[in-house]
């Protein structure tokens, strides 16, 4: 079986010296340095802590990435090679708060991957439905309309990150059985889409905590987490890693 990928996505929070104490506690544990754990941290902090990751397993990641692939006028934007440049493995593109808070969608989504598997990066393209297309039976639909932005791309060249909107930073989660048939969805809609797509990797997001990791990452078709606030706790980030490298 493949590794389980887990990346832990600090969001909007870190200081310098919250971030040298964290990463450091996370490197004390031989189940979160290994390959298959990546940090997305935010844009100001990528330097300083892919220095802190030097010499250790982990990867850096991004959080985001702009839609413009070459250097030019474009006041406040980070592209796809800055981010190869200082170190990234990884990129989050799409995450449901971008969605909903800067109303990122469709074609531009669709550039912000392209940009960073030109620049040689992993994409982690985030998709999900809200509690409201949820409850009106929509979310497949939802779904299958914003996984079309892979069209063509080639299946090695991408991860899907799959988190029901309802579910993040709530404290809910989805049911094992919900969870389970979005996935199988998500990998048969890639099928259609996706070039070579029988290698996707889906991931799991929305309140992934370590009580629960285990009957997560347990089920079919999920290839890893996307973690978000147990990601600053390294106890909790430690044991989802753990759960994860028993399960591969």
């Amino acid at each position: 079986m493949a590794d389980k990928l887990v990346i832990g996505n600090w969001k909007m929070h870190g200081r310098h010296a919250f971030n040298a104490q964290l990463v450091k506690q996370l490197l004390s544990s031989e189940q979160v340095d290994r390959a298959g754990v990546a940090l997305a941290v935010p844009a100001p902090y990528l330097v300083s802590v892919g220095e802190l990751l030097k010499g250790s397993r982990l990867s850096l990641a991004a959080q985001d990435v702009s839609q413009f692939a070459d250097d030019g006028a474009y006041t406040g934007e980070t592209s796809a090679q800055m981010l190869a440049d200082v170190g990234c493995a990884y990129v989050l593109v799409g995450h449901s708060e971008r969605r909903q808070y800067l109303k990122e969608e469709g074609d531009q989504l669709r550039r912000k991957l392209l940009n960073v598997i030109a620049a040689g990066l992993t994409p982690v393209y985030c998709v999900g439905e809200t509690l409201e297309e949820r409850e009106a039976g929509r979310h497949f639909a939802v779904i299958r309309e914003q996984l079309s932005a892979l069209d063509g791309v080639d299946s090695g060249a991408v991860v899907v990150a799959y988190e029901p909107v309802w579910a993040i930073g709530t404290g809910k989660v989805a049911s094992l059985e919900q969870i389970e048939e979005v996935h199988h969805e998500i990998k048969a809609e890639c099928l259609r889409r996706l070039k070579g797509s029988a290698t996707i990797r889906v991931l799991y997001g929305g309140s992934v905590k370590a009580e629960n990791a285990a009957a997560i990452l347990s089920i079919d078709n999920v290839d890893g987490a996307l973690v978000g606030g147990a990601s600053l706790v390294p106890e909790s980030f430690s044991m989802i890693c753990q759960t994860a490298t028993k399960l591969i």
